[in-house]
């Protein structure tokens, strides 16, 4: 069962280990990223910051979303990592039970401007933005679980 979908550039750091793993009772992560899925090195980092009693995979888009689609996945409390609005809309385009995805950290880049002090937005996540609203995708904007949930789409 997917507890959460969120995006977040860091992935798994102390935020997501220490504060969304405990309060939704999360026992398996997933990093679903085409280029982290084929970097050694970022698997091991992510492994390190990870809790020990959670299991960690790092999958590229397809095999993340052929992973929550099966059956088999729903015994697991799963944490759904990306690092950017696309991969959202990709992974919530294949996956029904992706209905809201939480936005966490997206740092400044080329051509973004910031929507609130940890989301910078570019014309091309807006856009998506739109479409995944389009479909009925609750988007919210939380750094932690006890923040109060704002709706992205009042931000910009």
């Amino acid at each position: 069962m997917i507890k959460l979908t969120r995006i977040d550039d860091r992935l798994v750091h102390g935020q997501v280990s220490f504060t969304w793993v405990p309060s939704l009772d999360i026992n398996c992560l997933l990093v679903a990223n085409d280029k982290i899925a084929a970097d050694e090195f970022q698997k091991m980092a992510f492994n390190l910051a990870k809790p020990p009693t959670v299991k960690l995979l790092i999958h590229n888009i397809n095999q993340a979303a052929a992973f929550l689609n099966d059956p088999k996945s729903s015994n697991a409390r799963i944490l759904v990592l990306v690092n950017n609005v696309a991969d959202a809309f990709r992974l919530a385009q294949d996956v029904k039970e992706i209905t809201s995805v939480n936005f966490g950290g997206i740092r400044m880049k080329p051509g973004a401007r910031l929507i609130s002090k940890a989301v910078a937005l570019d014309e091309n996540d807006i856009a998506i933005i739109r479409q995944m609203l389009e479909k009925g995708v609750e988007l919210e904007l939380r750094q932690v679980p006890g923040d109060r949930k704002q709706a992205v789409e009042s931000l910009f």
